[in-house]
């Protein structure tokens, strides 16, 4: 019998469930990416050409426009394209929206609601949840003047990676880890859960296991770059509450520049949400499922590159590199504030107060998982070389966040960090060694969201150095937080 239950809805074959054609680029298995292997070309290589190729070849009925909202929830405008004139301008300009109705709580100005949605070529991909053939596209938010929108969080995100970049000659790549539980109602099969007992549980121990490795599949095929999957140890019983049994699983992406690493996250979602109205179960990525049980956080990996190198850790005498310093110092400081970002919740703050290694003293360790940042183990081969980028590791943030909100902010907390001229006392007394023990007297994280509109208020200058986070969006945060 399946894990699933002989009546619960089985996927069909993502791969191949809407082809009228199919050739010889389906049976091959790398590129990961769908439209790569049947274009041949990278994504940063395909032109308005290549897509329209694409559309009549395929006999796509449908285009998707999506793009991030200012809740951090994809959003999507689709057409039905009359002829390939059509069908071009779409590819080209992209089309209109009302932005007071996207970016409310980013503080949008009445006179700017009017916003285009402009698709970025190299973001296309196949629906693989369609049921009629469609294109999708990435998109940014335009205003009136033809520039970027200041309010997109989009816009932000990149404005941020940009000027990390023009600063300090750093392409600052990161990856998030997506933590979520999946439920399902006891009689709908064997289960073989046990309470926190499932951490890299196989199936049939594991409920959640099918469903994992196809969104593992769907993502690299949709182009998105993946670094593995496996169960968590979350597992929660049924009660009378509660009717259903909830089990946790994780899908940790790969190092991307900051603007795709938010996209990353957000198709993340979007996918195993797909798939578990697909298979009948309930998809949950809230911090606490239920007060006692270990919550889903969101860790973000950073990890600077230079000139081909990541030096998001320690170099090969054990000394951070100064770009680590950058990140660990910035974090450390205006990592509560953050939180405006990463920690929306009301439960947040339940999963940072009752434990479960979750982070909740402003402190940095090498390894320590109860460290705000921690430097994780770097795997080697025989000859003692590194096979990973290094990274550094914040684990504040959880399923609520807003992944382009926070990366922005993550890439002001480096500069940041990189300004602090007390940087070598401010790591020393924020430190946490492997036995919990701090050096300096470890401040705690905010604890309501009066605490975090504080600490923002605090820190809004930083948010707002170098034009990434206009005033009026930070004006609007803290109103909100403190609402």
């Amino acid at each position: 019998m399946s894990s699933y239950g002989s009546d619960s809805p089985q996927p069909s074959d993502a791969l191949t469930r809407f082809d009228v054609k199919s050739t010889d680029e389906d049976l091959k298995v790398l590129p990961a990416g769908r439209l790569e292997r049947m274009t041949g070309k990278a994504p940063s290589s395909w032109t308005d050409d290549d897509l329209i190729e694409i559309v009549r070849d395929r006999r796509i009925r449908l285009i998707s426009l999506m793009h991030i909202g200012g809740d951090g929830w994809l959003k999507t405008l689709d057409f039905v394209p009359r002829d390939f004139s059509h069908l071009r301008d779409i590819l080209i300009a992209g089309e209109r929206a009302d932005g007071s109705s996207l970016f409310t709580a980013q503080g949008i100005q009445p006179g700017a609601s009017d916003v285009v949605l402009r698709p970025r070529v190299s973001t296309a991909f196949l629906d693989p949840f369609a049921l009629e053939p469609t294109l999708v596209l990435l998109c940014g938010h335009y205003g009136r003047d033809g520039k970027p929108l200041p309010e997109s969080p989009d816009t932000i995100v990149r404005n941020a990676y940009n000027r990390v970049k023009k600063e300090t000659g750093v392409d600052l790549q990161a990856l998030g880890e997506v933590e979520y539980f999946l439920g399902k109602r006891p009689d709908e099969g064997d289960i073989y859960g046990s309470s926190d007992r499932g951490y890299h549980a196989p199936s049939p121990f594991v409920f959640g296991e099918k469903l994992r490795r196809e969104a593992l599949a769907l993502l690299a095929q949709i182009g998105v770059p993946i670094k593995y999957g496996h169960s968590e140890v979350g597992y929660i019983e049924a009660s009378e509450q509660d009717p259903y049994i909830w089990e946790q699983h994780e899908v940790e992406l790969a190092l991307w520049p900051l603007p795709q690493a938010a996209e990353a996250v957000v198709l993340a979602q979007w996918v195993i949400r797909n798939l578990a109205h697909r298979y009948g179960m309930r998809c949950s990525f809230d911090p606490i499922v239920r007060r006692g049980h270990a919550g889903s956080g969101m860790h973000f990996h950073m990890s600077p590159n230079r000139d081909g190198a990541y030096r998001g850790g320690k170099d090969e005498n054990g000394e951070l590199y100064p770009e680590a310093k950058w990140l660990i110092s910035g974090l450390t400081t205006i990592g509560g504030a953050l939180m405006a970002f990463g920690n929306r919740d009301e439960g947040s703050f339940i999963r940072l107060t009752q434990g479960k290694e979750a982070p909740n003293t402003v402190t940095w360790g090498s390894f320590n998982r109860k460290a705000l940042i921690r430097l994780p183990i770097v795997p080697m081969d025989d000859k003692g070389n590194p096979v990973t980028a290094p990274t550094v590791e914040f684990r504040l943030p959880d399923g609520s966040a807003h992944p382009h909100l926070l990366l922005a902010g993550i890439a002001q907390a480096m500069l940041v960090g990189r300004d602090d001229k007390d940087l070598e006392n401010h790591l020393k007394q924020t430190s946490m060694d492997n036995t919990g023990k701090t050096t300096g007297a470890a401040a705690s994280v905010p604890r309501t969201f009066e605490e975090v509109a504080a600490a923002v208020r605090e820190h809004r200058d930083s948010f707002q150095s170098g034009d990434v986070f206009p005033e009026h969006v930070m004006e609007r945060v803290i109103d909100n937080l403190n609402s």
